[in-house]
């Protein structure tokens, strides 16, 4: 993956809350470019409160608003048109695929690498990784610059603060193995 790829996040990364943090670290490195839309917003979001009634919109919100301040050029608009043109296996997800080829995105980063088959892809010149796939490559381009940004998101936790192994045990619960194994084998440094 070439220095400073877009990648289109999907909502599914973006509400388990150690990886949102951990991808938005590692975009503000500028070693991509971090992208969604509002619906993507409001997909994570509804997601979250449905797991955690606990939690209010407006703290959502919040988090919402400084990931916007955060990475730049972010917010992807005006895909809308393209939405009845693309055909995948769930129609429900267009609205992702429409928001990566306006945004001009080279990955779609999802859980659910499936709903984006390659063929589906490949008229926009756009891939689909799992985050592991997506965080492994990023391990492989900047090891430092991964490892720093996971201390960095471990430092910000103050409730409760998270230990290391704390920390690790996270990410792997994440479905992560590969970023978790790079990680654990850095420990030191995170």
């Amino acid at each position: 993956m070439p220095t400073a790829s877009t990648a289109l996040l999907d909502a599914c990364v973006l509400h388990p809350s150690l990886l949102r943090d951990l991808l938005l670290q590692l975009a503000t490195t500028g070693l991509f470019r971090a992208r969604w839309t509002e619906d993507i917003h409001e997909e994570w979001i509804k997601s979250v409160l449905e797991r955690r009634p606990d939690l209010a919109r407006a703290q959502l919100q919040r988090t919402r608003e400084l990931m916007d301040a955060h990475a730049p050029d972010c917010l992807v608009t005006e895909y809308e048109a393209l939405i009845p043109s693309l055909v995948l296996p769930d129609s429900k997800d267009r609205h992702v695929l429409a928001a990566a080829i306006r945004g001009r995105a080279d990955v779609i980063v999802t859980f659910n690498t499936d709903d984006f088959p390659q063929d589906a892809l490949d008229p926009y010149d756009i891939d689909v990784q799992h985050p592991d796939e997506f965080l492994v490559r990023l391990c492989n381009l900047s090891p430092a610059a991964v490892t720093v940004s996971a201390r960095e998101c471990r430092a910000r936790l103050k409730k409760p603060p998270f230990s290391v192994d704390e920390y690790l045990a996270g990410i792997a619960k994440l479905r992560l193995p590969e970023t978790s194994a790079f990680l654990s084998e850095h420990r030191t440094l995170v």
